[in-house]
């Protein structure tokens, strides 16, 4: 057995390495394999998710899954899965292996594959691709390795490219146009919706988004893929541009390419797939209090329309300082639908126009006191 600790997370033992990250998006050591503590949610959430497909049976791989805690999980968790746990350094088969003894799990097995010549050979009801930094070089092969109906689950953690704070590496990466400011999180998210569709087109597949969310430092989507071009055109009619003016607040979504939409594209569909999250529980799971409280947030989250305001970005329009924000979305709701959102606390979703949203809030909000001399 490899040299580590062995924790407990959800109803599973993890034998990990002793130095490993605890917080943030973490670092490669040299010559180490790589463990989060903080992606324990990450991991709930995969686990809550299959649960909640309620299959009688199910084939999982895990493209690039170090300790193989993800794997495991899985395994020991979600009762008819049959796991591949798939690493190309060799330094994380021990770690594996130790795993899949650990639990006594026999629906487990460690491979040793560059994940590209995994999916060549073989194809899964359920792939998930979690790489450290950016997927994209790997989503193709993930779709080529997800069967017809299955599932893919992307993990991307390159948040600075997505959310506009790195744009020429976002346009080399995702060939797309990031947006910065207080969008800048869902546009991240909308941006890799938008790359793995792009691809799945390649493929003359379409998708349909179950659960697409920012979290911590990272994105995450889980998709289900849907066979067929008909499928496939219905897909890449949700992708789409924006145009965004900073001082008048203005934003305005476009399906076609012009000299004022110039952003994106992005994926302009539905995130979530609320019957879906109506079965997930987050009984038992490692983070249950928090997966309690996104569960929440989510099921309530308005996502029939792009893109969030923040009550920063309408305080510092108006100059008035901000009302309670449930308070607000109460308002909101007696003209028509808004929510919270789950990009940032202090950010909504609504249907309304920015006109009326302007007008509700100098209703609402007060005026700022003078500065003191």
């Amino acid at each position: 057995m490899p040299a580590g600790t062995v924790i407990t997370e959800g109803s599973t033992k993890v034998l990990v390495p002793e130095v490993h990250s605890v917080q943030g998006p973490g670092k490669i050591n040299a010559g180490s394999v790589f463990f989060n503590e903080q992606m324990a949610l990450n991991r709930d959430i995969s686990v809550m998710l299959l649960r909640a497909l309620k299959r009688p049976s199910m084939t999982v791989a895990d493209a690039m899954t170090a300790t193989g805690s993800r794997a495991v999980r899985i395994a020991n968790e979600v009762p008819g899965t049959e796991v591949v746990a798939n690493d190309y350094d060799p330094n994380a088969i021990p770690y594996i292996e130790a795993n899949i003894e650990l639990n006594g799990l026999e629906n487990c097995r460690a491979n040793h594959a560059n994940m590209h010549t995994l999916f060549a050979d073989q194809s899964f009801d359920y792939v998930d691709l979690d790489p450290f930094g950016s997927p994209s070089l790997f989503i193709q092969s993930a779709i080529r390795g997800t069967r017809k109906r299955g599932i893919l689950a992307v993990t991307a953690t390159d948040t600075a490219p997505l959310a506009g704070a790195q744009a020429p590496k976002c346009r080399r990466r995702y060939q797309c146009e990031p947006i910065r400011g207080y969008m800048c999180h869902e546009g991240g998210l909308r941006i890799l919706l938008c790359n793995i569709a792009r691809e799945m087109g390649k493929f003359d597949w379409g998708m349909r988004p179950i659960l697409s969310f920012y979290a911590d430092h990272y994105y995450r989507a889980y998709v289900q893929i849907e066979p067929g071009t008909t499928a496939c055109d219905r897909m890449l009619d949700n992708l789409g541009y924006m145009s965004y003016n900073m001082e008048t607040l203005e934003r305005e979504m476009s399906y076609e390419y012009d000299e004022k939409h110039r952003l994106g594209p992005f994926w302009l569909g539905p995130l979530f797939d609320k019957e879906l999250l109506k079965e997930m529980s987050p009984e038992g799971m490692a983070r249950e209090k928090k997966c309690n409280k996104v569960l929440d947030v989510w099921r309530n989250e308005i996502d029939s329309v792009p893109f969030v305001y923040d009550m920063s970005e309408l305080s510092s329009f108006t100059r008035l300082s901000p009302p309670n924000l449930e308070e607000f979305i109460a308002k909101l709701n007696e003209c028509g639908p808004a929510s919270k959102t789950h990009f940032s606390p202090t950010s909504f979703v609504t249907e309304l126009s920015l006109k009326e949203i302007l007008g509700i809030y100098r209703e609402c909000g007060h005026e700022t006191p003078p500065p003191k001399n």
